[in-house]
C-alpha cells in the first residue's frame, strides 16, 4: 500500500480547539452543538472553520495553516468570538478541559449523519460511549517526507512535558480521580489510541495500516488515532496528547512549544545527526506519570534512564528553545510556558476552587467558563 505524504510549508502550524458547550444556569453540558453549526453556516473545507465532533455537546475550531503561532491563535480566537454571537442568545457558555467536572458520559448524544461516528460506537460500545473529552490538536508542517517518522520518534521524550501543561480533566463524572490528566487515560481504551509504534521506515507505516485495513480494524489512516502520528494528507505531524486548554494563551503556549521542538528535530536532520529517542517502556511510564501527577512528575529523560522534574526540565527546554522561537516569530507565546509554571496548570486550577467553593464543582465549570472568556 502508497501512502503519499504530502507537501507542506516547513514549521507551519495548525490547531484544532475542542470546546463543550455547557448550560449557562446548571453548568452541565448540552446537545448544542448540531444548532451551532446550523446556524454558523461554515464550510468545512474553508480554514478557518468550526465543525463538530464526536458528541453534540461539542464545538471544534480549525485555524488555518500560518507560520507564526500568533497567526493561528487569531484564528482560533475570532471564531470564538463568532461562536459566542450564536451561543450567547442560546443561554449557551463554552469551556474547555480534558473532561467535563460532573456531567455523565451515559448522557451525551453522539452526532448523528456521521458514518465514522457510528461505526466507532458500535465497534467500541461501552468504552466508545465514555469518551466525554476534549482536546487540543497541533499539526506541524514537515518539509520532507523522510523527516516525518524520525521527528514523530524524536517528539515522544517530551510527551510528558506536554501532558503535565496541559493536564486539566482531575474531575470524571462527579469524582475527583487523584489523576491531573484522566483524559489521556480514557483516550488510550479505543483499540486504535495510545501511543504510536517507533517505526523507522515509511515503508513500515505503509505496511503497519495495510495489515490493519485488510483485516478491517481501519478502513484508511485517518482511524489510527495515535496520540502522536503523521498526518499524510496535511504533510504534517499531528501532536493529540494535549488535554483541552481553557485558554486561548495556553493553547499559544503549547502550539509554540511543539512548533520550536518540530523545528529544532528537523534542525538536527538537516545536518545529519540521529535524534534521541525513548524506549517504549520508559515513554509509557512517563505518559502515567505525568497524567497521574502532572507538575509534580519525575521523568525519565533519556535511554540511559536519567530523571528529572517535568517543571525544571522545561525550564532548561524554554532557554534552549529561545533562538529558535525568536526565529520562529514566537519568542512570547513560547515563554507564556513560564506562566503556566508558575500560575499552575489547569488541573490544579480546578482543584484549588473546588477546595474554595466547599467541593462544588459547579463553581469549577463557572471558572473554566470564565478562563475561556476572560483568560486568565
Amino acid at each position: 500500500m502508497d501512502i503519499e505524504f504530502a507537501t507542506s510549508q516547513r514549521s507551519t502550524v495548525g490547531i484544532e480547539w475542542e470546546l463543550a458547550c455547557v448550560d449557562h444556569a446548571s453548568g452541565e453540558l448540552t446537545p448544542a452543538g448540531p444548532e451551532v453549526l446550523a446556524r454558523l453556516n461554515d464550510p468545512s473545507d474553508v480554514f478557518p472553520h468550526v465543525t463538530g465532533e464526536l458528541l453534540t455537546n461539542t464545538v471544534e475550531l480549525v485555524s488555518g495553516p500560518h507560520a507564526r503561532v500568533g497567526s493561528a491563535i487569531g484564528d482560533l480566537r475570532r471564531l470564538v468570538e463568532r461562536v459566542r454571537e450564536v451561543t450567547d442568545p442560546m443561554g449557551v457558555d463554552l469551556m474547555c478541559s480534558g473532561t467535563h467536572p460532573f456531567s455523565q458520559w451515559f448522557q451525551q448524544e453522539v452526532t448523528p449523519g456521521k458514518e465514522r461516528y457510528a461505526t466507532l460506537i458500535d465497534r467500541t460500545q461501552w468504552w466508545g460511549r465514555q469518551m466525554m473529552i476534549w482536546g487540543v490538536h497541533m499539526h506541524v508542517g514537515i518539509d520532507d517526507p523522510r523527516k516525518v517518522l524520525p521527528i514523530v520518534n524524536g517528539l515522544l521524550p517530551y510527551y510528558p512535558h506536554f501532558q503535565a501543561l496541559s493536564a486539566s480533566s482531575p474531575f470524571w463524572a462527579g469524582e475527583s480521580t487523584g489523576y491531573a490528566s484522566s483524559r489521556a487515560m480514557l483516550f488510550q481504551q479505543l483499540p486504535t489510541a495510545g501511543l504510536p509504534p517507533q517505526l523507522q521506515e515509511w515503508s513500515d507505516y505503509e505496511s503497519l495500516v495495510a495489515d490493519l485495513t485488510h483485516v478491517g480494524v481501519i478502513d484508511d489512516y485517518s482511524e489510527l488515532r495515535w496520540d502522536l502520528r503523521p498526518s499524510p494528507k496535511w504533510g504534517t505531524v499531528e501532536i493529540r496528547f494535549c488535554d483541552g486548554l481553557s485558554t486561548s494563551a495556553e493553547v499559544a503556549s503549547v502550539a509554540a512549544l511543539a512548533q520550536c521542538l518540530v523545528e529544532e528535530l528537523s534542525q538536527k536532520l538537516d545536518r545529519g545527526e540521529r535524534l534521541p529517542t525513548l524506549q517504549p517502556w520508559f515513554v509509557r511510564e512517563n505518559k502515567w506519570r505525568a497524567a497521574r501527577y502532572g507538575m509534580e512528575a519525575i521523568i525519565i529523560q533519556d535511554a540511559a534512564g536519567n530523571e528529572n522534574l517535568v517543571t525544571d526540565d522545561l525550564r532548561a527546554i524554554l532557554e534552549r528553545l529561545t533562538p529558535i522561537a525568536s526565529a520562529l516569530g514566537c519568542l512570547d507565546e513560547l515563554w507564556g510556558v513560564e506562566t503556566i509554571l508558575n500560575g499552575g496548570a489547569s488541573y490544579q486550577r480546578q482543584l484549588a476552587v473546588a477546595a474554595e467553593n466547599a467541593g462544588s464543582l459547579k463553581a469549577v465549570v463557572a471558572s473554566l467558563v470564565t478562563e475561556l472568556r476572560d483568560g486568565l
